[in-house]
């Protein structure tokens, strides 16, 4: 292989390559592993100006390159086994590479390793340019009869944006040694009129010259050449202008190819949405009002489902006891009752709120949440104008404040309510375990845990019930329960459950729901009314005030009538039947209040 390969280096004073200090360039024969049908082929490799580039043959080299890498992003790693192979990738392309010998194989790593460090275009986080007279992909100026794997389909526009500042970087290059040409042409035509005028000067002296044979001759030739000398800029002889029209055809169509496969991932993306907006849009086959009837008709049915699965319930006798785990402080015997303390999601409200100091990530989030609401939730909206009232039951009232943004409604509703006989910790309790949301929560079609942060905040992921036409929608919050400090003793004891959307690796987006994002707050405060003479706090004496804001994004579209008036069917209903459900659980069992000084 020896024969075959060469240092392109004139050795000249005058080798702009050598003055520069710029890594020499080599080319000559590498074997190149092709595919498993051919193996192995002898190629015809260039190293040049950050670039390796290879031909079939070295007499193919005029019709231009079947590959190129640009080295400064590359990585070459030689073969732990074969001493004469090395490997050459960039992303997802690799070139398999074998030498004559191991000393021209190290010959090649060094001098590939040392355009990679010389290489000056760009930044670290960039692509870098490449040199002159190769592209990326030398398949595509019609020359080539191979390319390289930057055209896979599965590459994303990322990707894609990044080739195309490569491409751009490769006409940047052409461009700067075009124009160094030009200048130096330019600066060659100006000496040259200097040494013009010179040579006339000169020629006014010229005397006859005298051959061997006595003639005499005048030096015509020599003055021709005074004259008219052949211009060669200095440094600009290595120029292969066929060479760089061909990259430069090459270069342009590799953009082309690029921009019409980030069309085509585009269109092929819009499609999708296209179709998801056809089954849930606008554009729907059915117009709001049938869309209105069919939403009624699917909720009129889970209704009746949950009104023969509560039947079925009572029926059989399912037991109504507290979850095992609970702790509870027994206000009306003065005693102190508590079970054995478990880590369980089941475990008492009293254990976690004495672990609410738990530090996690989301901490700062909770923190936050939970101020934003007791600032402005706990406020009277009754005289706002901003928000009507749309649901008056008896203690309960439902207000809503019309919001839509893009088209959906963004409707943020707060109800009130009044519940005797439970306290805010146990209505919290109920609202934030997760061992009974099957018990009352109808809506929900499956949820799991994703992560347990703290003994008091859990992140939760949970799909809904399809109600169709309506497309499916999940959630992926955070929920946590905490006891709000009282800053006197008059202040009613406040607990609260925050539950708001983020974000875990766990539970990504999928092509089934569509996401919804959710910042809800339940907010219990106990009032205790003194008991007569000497009676012990019973159920009668206490009342538990209720407050429940929720900002839901559905995520999609749907009729804005549809979205209001389910809303306005939905969540007094929720309400009535949650509430209910904690005064049957608790209906008979001691009053769960908060203890500071907790016993085992």
């Amino acid at each position: 292989m020896s024969d075959n390969q060469s240092w392109n280096s004139s050795g000249s004073e005058e080798d702009p390559e050598t003055e520069l200090g710029l890594p020499v360039e080599l080319c000559g024969v590498l074997s190149k592993w092709t595919n498993y049908i051919h193996g192995w082929q002898d190629r015809w490799v260039v190293l040049k100006s950050n670039t390796l580039s290879y031909y079939k043959s070295e007499d193919e080299t005029e019709y231009g390159c079947r590959g190129s890498i640009c080295l400064s992003k590359a990585e070459i790693t030689p073969h732990d086994f074969d001493e004469c192979r090395f490997d050459i990738s960039v992303n997802d392309s690799v070139w398999y590479l074998r030498a004559q010998d191991p000393d021209h194989r190290q010959q090649w790593v060094d001098a590939i390793e040392q355009h990679k460090t010389e290489s000056g275009y760009g930044s670290e986080s960039s692509l870098r340019r490449h040199g002159s007279m190769v592209s990326l992909v030398s398949g595509a100026s019609g020359y080539s009869a191979t390319s390289t794997s930057s055209f896979k389909k599965g590459h994303s526009l990322h990707e894609k944006l990044a080739e195309m500042e490569t491409f751009r970087d490769i006409l940047c290059r052409q461009v700067d040694t075009l124009q160094k040409y030009f200048d130096a042409c330019a600066d060659a035509v100006s000496k040259d009129e200097l040494q013009r005028d010179k040579v006339v000067e000169d020629d006014e002296d010229d005397f006859p010259t005298v051959r061997p044979d006595g003639d005499f001759v005048h030096s015509s030739n020599s003055t021709k050449e005074k004259l008219f000398p052949h211009v060669t800029p200095k440094g600009i002889n290595g120029i292969d202008f066929k060479g760089e029209a061909i990259t430069f055809k090459a270069t342009t169509a590799g953009i082309l190819a690029t921009l019409s496969h980030c069309i085509e991932l585009m269109v092929k993306r819009e499609e999708s949405w296209q179709k998801r907006l056809d089954k849930e849009g606008p554009n729907s086959l059915i117009n709001e009002e049938e869309f209105f009837d069919a939403v009624e008709a699917a909720l009129d049915r889970q209704d009746k489902m949950e009104e023969q699965s509560q039947s079925e319930k009572v029926r059989l006798h399912w037991p109504t006891s507290l979850p095992s785990g609970d702790a509870y402080s027994a206000v009306g015997t003065h005693r102190f009752v508590q079970t054995p303390y478990s880590r369980s999601s089941s475990m008492s409200s009293i254990d976690l709120v004495s672990a609410s100091d738990d530090v996690h990530r989301f901490s700062a989030q909770v923190e936050e949440m939970v101020q934003n609401h007791m600032t402005y939730s706990l406020q009277d909206v009754g005289g706002d104008a901003n928000w009507q009232l749309v649901v008056e039951e008896g203690e309960m009232k439902v207000y809503r404040r019309e919001v839509e943004e893009n088209g959906i409604v963004l409707d943020p509703l707060k109800a009130t309510h009044a519940v005797k006989g439970v306290t805010g910790h146990e209505v919290c309790h109920y609202f934030w375990n997760v061992d009974v949301r099957n018990d009352w929560e109808t809506t929900i079609e499956n949820f799991h845990v994703v992560e347990n942060l703290a003994d008091n905040a859990i992140i939760i992921y949970q799909t809904h019930k399809r109600v169709w036409p309506a497309s499916q929608r999940d959630v992926l919050y955070l929920s946590a329960i905490r006891k709000i400090p009282a800053f006197s003793e008059n202040d009613p004891e406040t607990w609260i459950v925050c539950n708001f959307s983020v974000e875990h690796d766990s539970a990504p987006l999928n092509n089934r729901c569509v996401r919804a994002k959710i910042n809800i707050a339940m907010i219990c405060q106990t009032l205790v009314s003194p008991p007569e003479g000497n009676k012990e706090i019973s159920r009668d004496n206490i009342l538990c005030k209720i407050t429940y804001v929720a900002n839901v994004n559905p995520g999609g579209w749907a009729p804005a009538s549809v979205l209001r008036a389910v809303a306005k069917r939905e969540y007094p209903k929720f309400l009535k039947r949650f509430t209910s459900y904690v005064q049957e659980k608790t209906a008979g069992k001691p009053i769960l209040f908060y203890n500071q000084n907790k016993t085992g």
